[in-house]
């Protein structure tokens, strides 16, 4: 009944939809294009940095979901969808450009890259590495084209991004300085060398440390030499005062007897004579008694000859003169050489500390310049490894090489999203709908009684009798 009554109302409305429906079908179709893109861990660059051996960031070997929102990001980034708008001609394609004769050339791009970026479709999809992409067009060939653009565009922008532009001339410039610095530090050690003759002034100055402290310990020995050996010779010299210079070998003594036998034969002489004295003589008297003086003297001279007997004794060299005398000689001769010795040691010390000093200092100079020269060969070798990762880098993504790859290409759709029977279909289908929801919304607000029924109803009074208003069936109570 309701139907029934708003039937105009019901026809105007599903007519409408039928329309609409049957305009898109025959004469506005959408095709729309596919693309997919994988992201996967294939390729994992050198970070540029000081460091000559940076470690490579492992955490970008497995994808995450933040990864691929990223690159989804990406495909949607304003600079990619200008891109693609103008190798497309995109901004040709605004109906309502006329409203806006101002707009420039960038104003219309603009536009179109918002438009483009609202029709885009880009979804990641679940449990998987996959980047789905989709662009509908009433022109099966613009929507593949724009997917293609969309690709190029976002493959260098993915490149740009992950590794910075200029690695490679960066390097190569920091490599040609750091190789004038290396060839300049070179020139500056070389020419220290050949001034101040020395070749490893720190090596040099150890083995002159080294001898040094031999020396010292030879000084010291030889000190305590000479202490001791003019301790000696004082010793030598006391003992060879003490020493006779010739020592007795030999002692004899015996009597003399030549002259005791003259004095025993004179004393037997005088004895004969006093006897033949006293035969003659009393013994008082003169001559006796001289002979008898003559005789007591003879007799005391034998005596006395007999009491201090000859001596003879005889001499030598002293052999512990001799020895200490050798001695003493040889300690002086020692003696001397170790004085000698000494002053060899004062002057060739003197000479070492003198040389030590200024080996130190050529040391700490050439340690400066060998320090430069390292850390300029370092640089040099670090900027030219950097160098070679740049180049390489960039030659991989000349080829093409990279983290994403284009799963599913593009291609020109040759059916349209839907299809014409299912969009009839649900044009119909959308049609009937419609017309009953308005029908029923049109019945629902109009306020006229349309049986006795809705009359008793709200106004609570029985009705007597009703007749038709007109054509339309309506009914006045």
């Amino acid at each position: 009944m309701v139907l029934f009554r708003q039937r105009r109302v019901f026809a105007l409305a599903s007519g409408a939809v039928l329309f609409c429906v049957l305009s898109y079908v025959f004469g506005g179709a959408r095709y729309q294009a596919h693309m997919r893109v994988m992201v996967r861990p294939g390729r994992a660059d050198v970070p540029a940095s000081s460091q000559p051996n940076a470690p490579v960031d492992v955490t970008h070997l497995l994808i995450t979901e933040e990864d691929l929102n990223s690159e989804a990001e990406l495909l949607r980034d304003t600079e990619v969808l200008r891109r693609v708008v103008v190798e497309n001609g995109l901004s040709r394609h605004d109906w309502l450009r006329f409203l806006r004769p101002n707009d420039g050339d960038q104003e219309r791009v603009e536009r179109a890259a918002r438009r483009l970026a609202g029709k885009l479709r880009i979804e990641p999809v679940k449990k998987t590495n996959l980047i789905a992409i989709g662009y509908a067009s009433d022109d099966p060939r613009l929507a593949a084209n724009v997917l293609r653009s969309l690709a190029n565009a976002y493959i260098e922008k993915h490149a740009m991004v992950r590794r910075p532009n200029g690695e490679v001339r960066f390097f190569e410039q920091q490599t040609s300085e750091a190789r004038l610095r290396l060839e300049e530090s070179k020139r500056k050690l070389r020419k220290f060398t050949e001034d101040r003759k020395v070749v490893a002034a720190g090596q040099q100055r150890d083995l002159v440390l080294q001898r040094m402290s031999e020396l010292d310990t030879s000084y010291r020995r030889t000190r305590i030499e000479l202490l001791e050996m003019q301790a000696r010779v004082s010793a030598l010299q006391a003992k060879l005062v003490a020493l006779p210079e010739r020592s007795t070998t030999q002692i004899r003594s015996a009597d003399n007897p030549e002259l005791l036998k003259a004095l025993k034969a004179s004393l037997l002489d005088l004895q004969l004579r006093r006897t033949q004295l006293l035969m003659k003589f009393e013994p008082s008297h003169r001559l006796v008694r001289e002979v008898e003086d003559e005789i007591a003297q003879a007799q005391t001279a034998i005596t006395a000859e007999r009491l201090t007997p000859v001596r003879d004794e005889t001499t030598d060299r002293n052999t512990q003169y001799e020895w200490v005398k050798s001695e003493l000689q040889r300690a002086e001769v020692e003696l001397k050489g170790l004085q000698i010795r000494k002053l060899q040691f004062e002057a060739e010390e003197a000479s070492y500390q003198s040389l030590s000093r200024k080996l130190g200092e050529d040391a700490i100079t050439q340690d400066d310049l060998e320090s430069v020269e390292k850390a300029a060969k370092e640089n040099y070798l670090l900027y030219l490894k950097k160098q070679e990762e740049a180049r390489i880098a960039d030659a991989l993504d000349q080829e093409g090489i990279a983290n994403i790859a284009l799963v599913e290409e593009p291609v020109v759709p040759a059916l349209p999203v839907f299809s014409t029977w299912t969009l009839l279909l649900l044009g119909v289908t959308a049609a009937l709908a419609t017309g009953a929801v308005a029908a029923f919304a049109a019945d629902y607000v109009d306020p006229v009684f349309r049986n006795p029924e809705d009359v008793t109803a709200c106004l609570q009074m029985p009705v007597l009798a009703s007749l038709p208003r007109n054509l339309r069936g309506r009914r006045m109570a």
